[in-house]
């Protein structure tokens, strides 16, 4: 019975989206219509999985009849996060289903696809599987990112695909790496990287890989083109499911409570508070909601990322901050959803008496992700506070830098309510447009069901209760974020507008990307002018040959075939050999230090 449970739920939704795709390229129009007609059951297909979350035992699943014998299974880390996943996509794909967009069953077809590779990686309990559902999902993300065919959406579609391939290679590395020293089982992983002759690299490339999903600072380029360019359900399941799969994969991998490695956990830490405050600063200036709430992503990722790093430096704090950081990832997943849907909810339905209904609606949701005081976020951040401990960093705690992360999520989300404010309305009525229902329903979940996931499935040795001291520490670095928000709301558009308006020039979205791509089309730019120069060099040597009588035609017919070829070869060679050099100067460095 359970077997058959959890085939269904794999099959259920991967052939709904066969379906959908199947009659989105029908050229019929009565297939079409069928289609749309039938786009509102989608949903349902994840019921199988919410029903495995539900009763599926602890003991893990193998088959040995798959690939190479696959083993997956329920545990602390899998079986609240898959439950936010089922909740997530289920209110993403009703969202869409109601757009009557004719290219909404492609729309839901990915996310599909996109659910089923999500959920494999939270769920695998061996190193083949959790790649593969890897791949999977990071592959049917293209989908989502490049469903509008915009110029924004295609460029950030290759900036994805060039960062998605990046990470691929990097996590088949480290899984090879780990399945090579034993740790071909999830439990078993942790413990044989930590006693692998190439620990060092094999965490570089894990975190490598992994960081790029998750975001961490260096390797977020993607989050903030991507966000703009997808659909907004599409932008609340890569913000609020798919960036956890990179923690995930961090938090399974990574000798993680087995062996101390205090300079790369400490340059975690560093990175991600970098990440966390940085992120900030470059989401106060942008003028899309959705890539402010994409920056705001990078920075509580940035958050979660500490508490990788600190279960690097501190083995003992490894349970405790592993805990912490599912608990958080729980409480932030469907909060940020529901902002993301909420953007077009409050374009189209702000107006009149639902005005008021969807600003408690984006308010509670705010209140969540900041961790505002009694707000299930607010468990997740104390719960981080409390793992971390006496953790330090040249001389400073880190427990104490945390709650400014929260006081910059607050900016972020005052920022937010800023753009949102001043968007112009597009009223629908709710026949017309019944996302609303469905963004309510995000809403409600994202208050009440982390409580009871995690009260059920993560339990916490303490809760923050509601003494005054617990009470203030969870309000002040809210209160300090809506002060200096406010001040930047009265402040920059009356006394510092061109400040303002040069600061969005410069910092764009995408950061780091900008001066990437320049680089780049110099370098492009470079070799074509070589490529230029050595064929006329080539043209002018065989004219001199053809004269003097040593050569011929067929001479140089053979010279212009093997350039040809090697330049077909450059596009693609090149790169794979950079990436190659790149990693042996790595572990050549690496063994020589470890």
């Amino acid at each position: 019975m359970m077997l058959t449970l959890w085939i269904v739920s794999v099959l259920a939704p991967l052939l709904v989206a066969a379906v959908l795709a199947g009659t989105h390229r029908a050229r019929t129009p009565r297939i079409r219509v069928i289609a749309q007609r039938h786009l509102s059951l989608a949903p349902l297909s994840l019921l199988p999985a919410a029903l495995l979350t539900l009763l599926a035992p602890a003991e893990p699943l193998h088959a040995n009849w798959l690939m190479m014998g696959i083993t997956v299974g329920f545990d602390v880390v899998s079986r609240a996060l898959t439950m936010v996943a089922v909740l997530l996509y289920a209110a993403a794909i009703w969202a869409v289903t109601w757009r009557y967009d004719h290219r909404a069953p492609e729309l839901v077809a990915y996310l599909l696809v996109c659910f089923v590779g999500n959920a494999g990686v939270y769920l695998a309990q061996d190193v083949v599987m959790l790649y593969a559902s890897f791949s999977l999902m990071s592959l049917a993300a293209v989908g989502l990112v490049v469903h509008e065919r915009t110029a924004e959406a295609f460029r950030a579609t290759r900036i994805y695909l060039v960062l998605a391939v990046i990470s691929e290679m990097a996590v088949l590395a480290g899984v090879v790496f780990t399945a090579q020293a034993g740790g071909y089982l999830v439990v078993d992983a942790p413990a044989a990287v930590a006693e692998s002759p190439h620990r060092a690299v094999i965490v570089v490339l894990l975190i490598l890989g992994f960081g790029i999903k998750a975001g961490l600072v260096g390797l977020h380029m993607w989050l903030p083109l991507a966000h703009p360019a997808a659909p907004p359900p599409a932008s609340a399941v890569l913000s609020g499911a798919m960036v956890k799969a990179g923690l995930v994969g961090m938090l399974r991998l990574l000798p993680l409570g087995e062996a101390a490695m205090p300079a790369v956990g400490a340059a975690v830490i560093v990175l991600a508070l970098f990440g966390a405050f940085a992120a900030v600063v470059l989401g106060v200036v942008q003028r899309d909601p959705k890539v402010v709430l994409a920056y705001s992503t990078i920075s509580q990722m940035g958050f979660l990322s500490v508490l990788v790093g600190t279960a690097l430096v501190a083995p003992e704090l490894a349970g405790a901050c592993i805990t912490a950081a599912v608990i958080y990832a729980v409480h932030h997943g469907l909060a940020k959803g529901a902002l993301f849907i909420g953007v077009p909810v409050w374009k189209h339905h702000a107006t009149g008496l639902r005005r008021h209904l969807v600003i408690a609606g984006m308010a509670v949701a705010g209140l969540v992700v900041v961790g505002a005081p009694l707000s299930s976020g607010a468990v997740g951040k104390y719960a981080a506070k409390e793992a971390i401990e006496s953790t330090e960093i040249w001389g400073v705690q880190v427990a104490d830098l945390l709650p400014f992360v929260a006081t910059g999520s607050t900016v972020l989300l005052v920022r937010l309510a800023w753009i949102l404010l001043a968007t112009e309305r597009e009223p629908r009525h709710p026949k017309d447009d019944p996302a609303l229902p469905a963004w309510l329903l995000l809403v409600a979940l994202s208050a009440s069901v982390p409580w009871i996931l995690t009260d059920r499935w993560v339990p916490l040795d303490s809760v923050p209760g509601l003494e005054p001291v617990t009470l203030w520490d969870a309000t002040w670095p809210m209160l300090i974020g809506l002060g200096i928000g406010a001040l930047a709301w009265y402040v920059v558009p009356r006394w510092l507008p061109r400040l303002s308006a040069h600061l969005e020039t410069i910092m764009k979205p995408g950061d780091l990307v900008i001066p990437i791509e320049a680089g780049t089309h110099r370098l492009a730019m470079g070799a074509r002018f070589i490529t230029e120069r050595i064929g006329t060099l080539r043209d002018s040597v065989s004219d001199v040959a053809i004269n003097l009588g040593i050569g011929g035609t067929r001479t140089v017919a053979q010279v212009a075939r093997a350039e040809t070829a090697a330049a077909k070869w450059s596009n693609s060679g090149a790169a794979l050999i950079a990436v190659l050099i790149v990693l042996t100067v790595l572990m050549l460095f690496t063994e020589g230090t470890s």
